[in-house]
């Protein structure tokens, strides 16, 4: 049985840390070629994290076949890493969206635009609710003001 994992295991295992390095120079070359922050950030979370998979998973792979030995550091690195970096790379394409950076001039759909105006129109709504509150708080302060001298003259 043990020669049987050795003989089907190393070539698995070759395979899968190959990918992962050709996925790995794939995505380091879409972070140099492509023309705007959120292609990049797209080749950055997208091939790098598939890529880095990848090799977590030949080298669990090969921990477990080879040297008998179960690493919990490398499950908990595949699950961080699945999880942490399309996260991360969302955020900073939202963040850099909303700093005002432009799209590549030859981008065809914005989907964030109609959310993006949306959440402004609120803030803005919300802005000015605030200060119209202002306004009717100082006026009501001037009205009591006013009763009180009446008040006092009367």
């Amino acid at each position: 049985m043990t020669e049987i994992i050795q003989t089907i295991g190393e070539p698995v295992v070759g395979i899968l840390i190959l990918v992962g390095a050709i996925l790995s120079a794939i995505s380091s070359f879409g972070i140099i070629r492509l023309p705007d922050v959120y292609l990049r950030a797209h080749a950055a979370t997208k091939s790098a994290t598939l890529a880095v998979l990848f090799v977590l998973v030949g080298a669990f792979l090969y921990f477990l076949w080879f040297a008998e030995y179960t690493s919990a550091r490398l499950l908990l690195g595949i699950v961080f890493v699945f999880i942490t970096a399309p996260v991360a790379g969302h955020l900073l394409g939202r963040a850099a969206y909303r700093r005002g950076v432009p799209l590549w001039k030859k981008s065809i759909l914005d989907e964030l635009k109609e959310a993006h105006l949306s959440e402004e129109h609120a803030e803005m709504a919300e802005a000015a609710g605030e200060a119209r509150a202002a306004m009717v708080e100082q006026k009501l302060k001037e009205q009591m003001k006013l009763r009180r001298r009446s008040g006092s003259n009367g």
